[in-house]
């Protein structure tokens, strides 16, 4: 079997569940420049289901994984937060129809700091820098975490419109690895952009849809996961969101399909 494809797919339980995130609104991957305000928290609490299949060298591999991702979110001044969150995961691998992994726990803590620091006079144009690290909590022999620290930055801009708003985010993550194997057949440098758009198709409720692409952390691969992403949330109040999202890969390095779902609550 080939060493180099058996554990990078074995590692997307780390690739797939615990990547970086950006903490962005609930169902999409990319952030936008909104902070809570001064002295206000917000709680999310998402849940993804995701599954994937790929062959290579005469063996097929298949996984199914699931993700409970909770954050916190806190006004440090009007223009800055403080967030943190830690994803708890599961995942399992089949190769050529057994069972191969079964692995579960937390993954690594994730800090970041969110500062809008600009603003059009209008209001409906703003830009935000939100550099953050992760902590090495997860157990990186069952690839639940890096192992070792690492940091990650990514600029956000927003555009307000009449019924909506419009989201582009462009990053660059730098991971590390406690395991020799992890670090000969990772790359170190992760880049990513996305762009987002919501949408008010009624009263309380908007649709999403979310499209990026970003490095293969495989280091031989030239082949970069892109996704497409849609979805619903829906404002049972002022303070309360539910949403509802599905995540379909648009290449072979991506993962195959993911259901989200999650609640959203400030206070």
């Amino acid at each position: 079997m080939n060493l180099s494809f058996s554990k990078v797919f074995s590692l997307a339980l780390a690739g797939m569940l615990c990547s970086v995130p950006t903490f962005a609104a609930m169902p999409l991957e990319t952030d936008d420049t909104g902070t809570q305000g001064a002295g206000k928290f917000q709680i999310e609490a998402g849940m993804e289901y995701a599954r994937d299949r790929e062959s290579a060298d005469g063996v097929s591999m298949r996984e199914k994984g699931w993700e409970l991702a909770t954050t916190l979110s806190y006004g440090l001044s009007d223009t800055i937060d403080l967030v943190a969150g830690v994803p708890l995961s599961w995942s399992k691998v089949w190769e050529n129809g057994v069972a191969v992994a079964d692995e579960n726990g937390i993954g690594d803590l994730s800090l970041q700091l969110k500062w809008r620091f600009f603003e059009s006079a209008d209001q409906r144009t703003s830009l935000a820098l939100k550099p953050g690290i992760s902590l090495p909590t997860g157990d990186e022999a069952k690839g639940l975490g890096n192992g070792r620290v690492c940091g990650d930055v990514t600029l956000i801009a927003t555009h307000t419109l009449e019924h909506g708003a419009l989201h582009l985010n462009l990053g660059y993550e730098y991971n590390d690895y406690a395991i020799d194997e992890d670090r000969a057949v990772n790359r170190k440098s992760v880049w990513r952009a996305s762009l987002a758009g919501e949408v008010e198709v009624a009263e309380r409720l908007m649709a999403v849809a979310d499209i990026g692409v970003e490095t293969n952390e495989e280091r031989d691969a030239d082949n970069h996961p892109a996704y497409l992403l849609g979805g619903l949330i829906y404002s049972v109040s002022k303070d309360v969101d539910l949403d509802f999202g599905v995540r379909g890969g648009l290449n072979d390095a991506e993962t195959d399909t993911a259901w989200l779902a999650g609640i959203t609550m400030r206070f």
